[in-house]
């Protein structure tokens, strides 16, 4: 059997046609990020009606790297068939290459007065350690974003899948490496600031982390990345190398007979998942102003799988919507009635499995 007729018949993972109303929509929802939202923040005066507070700006932005994130398991879950539950390890560790330099950016402003960050001083450190080394510059930084979740992600996935790991097991596993490397950040010794992390940040580049024009950067920035990744999504799975990973996904011994090494193209889309999430977390810091081992929850990395879920596994739009839907009612739920959230979550899920199992989207596609 020929690799296009292994593919055809999914159903969940078909493309959406070039001129879907779904992709115009992602336009629409470009032009409102990149071009509305920023004048209704910095251009409108604060008592305005229309005005966009610093707020809704901030969440927003969280929302959209959250999106990401969904996105990214998307590629890997909904396509390749590999439903990973620690891709928020991948997340926090971008977040934390990036708080690294947004702490050596705090200087001696800090409670201390210092050169050290703060959680140093208090535990009485006198250097910084070896994995802190050139943190105070921006370009490794972004670098260490993209290289820490990459190698982790390649190393452990290159292992897990030649041992034919797969299934159940495989999402057993990456929850167990999630839950130890957050046991590990927690640990003062590690030099990652124990429970608190980092927070407290000052400048980014030299400016205020806080000031509304860098909000509303960092915001149209991660607005771009979301746009991006959904462009690049597009791309690998309009291709041979996308056509390749949904036969994988849909019979896997057939491909090896075709003469694929599915170990490869697993790897590949595993790590490249990996990079998006770091991508994301190092949005999400500067943005929110905190991270702690907490965003390493194995909870935080079952949420991700909810979102592609509820919006559309196998889609991209899908996850971009699951990801805003539910945090969107996180958000209201956790001030209305805080203890009845997780309920809610739950209730989600289930209604959507229950009547939904294409998620949210498949809504648009009834005829």
């Amino acid at each position: 059997m020929t690799l296009p007729a292994m593919v055809t018949g999914r159903r969940g993972a078909k493309m959406l046609p070039i001129g879907s109303i779904h992709w115009w929509l992602t336009g629409a929802g470009a032009f409102v990020a990149l071009v509305l939202f920023p004048v209704l923040n910095l251009w409108l005066p604060a008592d305005h009606p229309l005005h966009l507070s610093a707020f809704w700006v901030t969440l927003i932005g969280k929302i959209m790297c959250y999106a990401i994130v969904a996105v990214a398991l998307d590629l890997v879950w909904g396509y390749a068939g590999i439903l990973s539950l620690g891709h928020g390890l991948f997340f926090a560790l971008g977040g934390y290459a990036m708080g690294m330099y947004l702490m050596r950016q705090i200087g001696r402003e800090g409670q201390y007065q210092s050169e050290l960050p703060d959680f140093m001083v208090f535990l009485d450190w006198k250097e910084l350690p070896w994995h802190w080394w050139m943190s105070d510059q921006l370009w490794w930084g972004l670098s260490l974003v993209i290289l820490v979740p990459g190698v982790l992600a390649f190393v452990f996935g290159y292992f897990a899948f030649r041992s034919r790991v797969k299934g159940v097991y495989f999402s057993i596993i990456t929850q167990a490496l999630t839950f130890a490397a957050m046991l590990l950040f927690f640990r003062n010794a590690t030099g990652f600031g124990g429970n608190n992390g980092f927070t407290d940040f000052k400048r980014i580049l030299g400016f205020s982390v806080t000031a509304p024009e860098t909000r509303m950067a960092l915001f149209m920035i991660t607005a771009l990345v979301l746009i991006a990744t959904l462009l690049l999504g597009r791309w690998i799975v309009a291709s041979k190398f996308g056509r390749v990973l949904a036969a994988i996904r849909d019979a896997e011994q057939r491909v090896m007979f075709c003469g694929y090494d599915p170990v490869h193209y697993k790897v590949a889309i595993f790590t490249l998942s990996a990079v998006l999430c770091g991508i994301a977390g190092a949005l999400y810091v500067p943005q929110v102003g905190i991270i702690n081992p907490s965003e390493m929850s194995p909870a935080n990395s079952i949420e991700v799988a909810i979102w592609v879920a509820v919006g559309g596994r196998g889609t991209l739009i899908g996850p971009v919507l699951g990801a805003g839907l539910v945090n969107g009612a996180k958000s209201l739920f956790t001030v209305a009635f805080p203890e009845y959230w997780l309920y809610f979550l739950g209730a989600i899920f289930i209604a959507v499995t229950l009547f939904l199992p294409r998620g949210i989207l498949s809504l648009t596609r009834r005829g």
